[in-house]
């Protein structure tokens, strides 16, 4: 059995508690703006009567305001965008900012830190938790509880943030908190030093036990949300090692020598192999699985301003801990032995 890194304990993973899901605005966070319907504006649909009383917002987030209960007219709530208005009538609107406006906002959130100083951040992120900003996920990512944590990391590209993970992979991630950390570690990334080691469960048999996967990577023609492996994509390797095989699936740990969106779960499926829960790249629910069956269970990095070699490992959540003892019949750890 592998001995933990010096040092370095293992953290379980949490759920991430926010504060608010989405922060309630308050009474300094947005304008109310009223006015009286004239003759231009009379049987006019409410939508459209609200561009023209606030043209800086779009019409969708208008729309969206009438939805969320923040438009009334002669004082009582108006719901339905395409209402008719009639000439002498009052609309109020509460502009509240639009989501996108929340992204990079602080939002203090529980956070499973393995190692912090002035320089470096190591985390334990959950499952479910989204990394960066992005449509539909404006506000409670890990950035905004960076951003709160960590306040100076504003003044940082992405707030420090250098990889991500995907929102249900789970693991240990790292997170410069100076621009000088920060320029190392994506430098360390590009020259590939840093060692990224991941468990997977996935469908089928996994077979040679261990093979490497050296296939480029790019966005699927067919399917724009997804990666494939395609002709002119960006060079991708993955090493893939079979720990154990049982109930018609793979337990597997993967070596990144790349960094590519979606790269394990695109090597995998391309060797007819998605990962356990991974809908997106077709594979189903199984072992008690309901999200894709990835854990980033190791991380070996040189620190950005000491220099001293470091490595993590992180426990990996109860619902991936007992899937993959089913498969092993042992606790989810990255073994170098294997």
């Amino acid at each position: 059995m592998d001995a933990d890194p010096p040092g370095v304990a293992l953290t379980p993973p949490a759920p991430a508690v926010f504060d608010d899901d989405e922060p309630a605005a308050d009474a300094a966070s947005f304008e109310t703006r009223r006015d009286i319907v004239g003759r231009d504006l009379h049987a006019q649909r409410l939508d459209r009567a609200l561009v023209a009383l606030a043209p800086e917002f779009s019409r969708n987030h208008l729309q969206s305001l009438i939805e969320r209960g923040r438009v009334r007219v002669d004082g009582k709530l108006a719901d339905v965008s395409s209402r008719r208005l009639r000439i002498g009538q009052q609309i109020e609107v509460e502009l509240v900012p639009t989501e996108e406006s929340l992204a990079f906002r602080p939002q203090a959130m529980s956070l499973q830190v393995m190692h912090e100083d002035e320089h470096l951040l190591v985390l334990n992120k959950p499952a479910g938790l989204v990394v960066h900003p992005a449509p539909g996920h404006w506000s409670g990512t890990l950035l905004n509880g960076l951003l709160a944590h960590h306040p100076a990391s504003a003044s940082l590209p992405r707030a420090g943030i250098v990889h991500r993970l995907d929102k249900d992979t789970s693991g240990v991630m790292m997170v410069g908190k100076t621009l000088p950390a920060v320029t190392a570690l994506v430098r360390e990334i590009a020259a590939r030093s840093v060692r990224r080691n991941y468990l997977a469960l996935v469908h089928g048999h996994v077979t040679p036990p261990d093979q490497q996967i050296d296939a480029p990577i790019g966005r699927d023609p067919a399917v724009r949300v997804r990666m494939a492996v395609v002709a002119g994509g960006k060079p991708a390797r993955t090493d893939v090692q079979l720990v154990a095989h049982g109930l018609a699936c793979s337990a597997v740990q993967c070596t990144l020598h790349t960094g590519r969106t979606h790269q394990i779960r695109v090597h995998l499926t391309h060797r007819g192999h998605p990962l356990v829960g991974d809908a997106v790249y077709g594979g189903k629910p199984a072992l008690g699985l309901s999200r894709h069956g990835l854990h980033a269970a190791r991380l070996e990095l040189s620190h950005p301003v000491t220099h001293q070699r470091l490595v993590f490992q992180a426990i990996a959540p109860d619902d991936f801990e007992t899937a993959w003892q089913a498969v092993c019949g042992r606790p989810a750890r990255w073994r170098a032995d294997e």
